[in-house]
């Protein structure tokens, strides 16, 4: 048998840009990550990103009675963080019901209170990577149901490639609901350098250094590379993997947080155009 040699991905020169999608055309309509003159609008800014992030999960149909929760730092006060409102659904959160809280999980600002999971699961992580500024969690179909299997995802197309080497199996407190202080810490830890988690038998959680956007988009990609993964596994074929050279290079080019982001933002064009109360 014949050994088949694989040659190595050529690495793109991008010419100064983020990503091989930015053109170099100038004078194109492009996304832009936008700047800000103070806190006041940067945290504007983010308030409307976290509850457009809510308000995809909602059409991703990623509501599960009370259970979800997505955080994003402060820009000013980056030991608190703004998230969604506990048992109100993802469909109902806009600007006015968010609420900001710090590491005790102590609400400092809004009427609503924390949901004690995402308290001690999101405050662990922020505490403990101050470059996270952004993480997501929901009770999902199919990322929980991948997530009983205890294993990673496959690079078994250029989607799933975006997670290769850049997530992680928690196998720790798995099943346990997680409203112990402890059970956050093991999560945290696991949150080095990487920007998803498969927590065994619960489910999925993604975490950016970049945007609340990334986070939230990461996490939609992730529970359809889950449920892409068990149709397949379902059908008894074994699947040709992308190899690990590819597969790097892949997670390169389409798996970066500004990737995340980019791709974002096509949801929240969709947003803004048909969920106006989002902003109220």
């Amino acid at each position: 048998m014949s050994q088949v040699i694989e040659t190595p991905a050529k690495t793109i020169d991008l010419k100064g840009r983020m990503s091989i999608y930015q053109p170099e055309q100038e004078g194109l309509i492009f996304p832009e990550f936008p700047s800000f003159s103070n806190h006041a609008e940067h945290r504007r800014h983010l308030k409307e990103r976290l509850v457009g992030a809510c308000r995809a999960f909602a059409l991703q149909g990623f509501d599960y009675g009370f259970a979800g929760h997505l955080t994003v730092r402060d820009p000013e006060h980056p030991e608190l963080y703004w998230t969604n409102p506990m048992a109100v659904h993802f469909s109902q959160v806009k600007v006015s019901n968010l609420i900001l809280a710090d590491h005790e999980g102590r609400v400092v600002e809004g009427k609503y209170a924390i949901n004690r999971a995402g308290f001690v699961l999101h405050a662990a992580v922020h505490e403990a990577h101050p470059d996270i500024v952004a993480m997501c969690h929901a009770h999902t179909v199919y990322g929980t149901a991948f997530a009983s299997l205890g294993k990673k995802l496959d690079p078994i197309s250029q989607d799933a490639a975006a997670f290769y080497e850049d997530h992680v199996v928690i196998g720790d407190e798995a099943g346990q609901v997680a409203v112990e202080v402890k059970a956050g810490h093991k999560v945290a830890d696991a949150f080095k350098g990487v920007k998803a988690a498969i927590h065994q038998n619960h489910g999925l959680l993604t975490a950016s250094r970049h945007s609340i956007e990334s986070a939230a988009f990461w996490f939609i990609a992730l529970e359809r590379c889950c449920q892409q993964q068990l149709m397949i596994e379902a059908t008894g074929a074994k699947p040709r993997l992308v190899p690990e050279d590819k597969a790097r290079y892949s997670r390169e080019h389409v798996g970066s947080d500004y990737i995340g982001w980019l791709h974002f933002q096509t949801i929240w064009d969709q947003l803004v155009n048909t969920q106006p109360d989002m902003f109220d």
